[in-house]
């Protein structure tokens, strides 16, 4: 249940900045990772600061472990789409 609105949140953030920068017509090289950063939620980061504020057995440790665990595949999907998709844009 705690990877579902984070997979979510990653899918949506991706379909619409990927759909914008394709109709502002930015080149795909530069178009990709742009979304894929702004699709990421930097979980790393997440992960150390629930550790240290609220311990190892904590539930937000765990919710942030449960968060990488999610995102991982899902990013990869979504740069297998920004690979396929290419040749849509200019």
């Amino acid at each position: 249940m705690i990877a579902v609105p984070i997979l979510i949140q990653s899918v949506l953030m991706f379909t619409l900045a990927y759909v914008w920068m394709c109709k502002a017509r930015i080149p795909h090289n530069v178009a990709a990772p742009a979304v894929l950063i702004s699709s990421s939620n930097f979980f790393e980061l997440a992960v150390a600061v629930a550790i240290s504020l609220f311990g190892l057995n904590s539930g937000a440790a765990l919710a942030t472990v449960v968060g990488v665990l999610g995102e991982v595949p899902a990013m990869l999907w979504l740069v297998g789409i920004a690979n396929k998709t290419r040749a849509r844009f200019a």
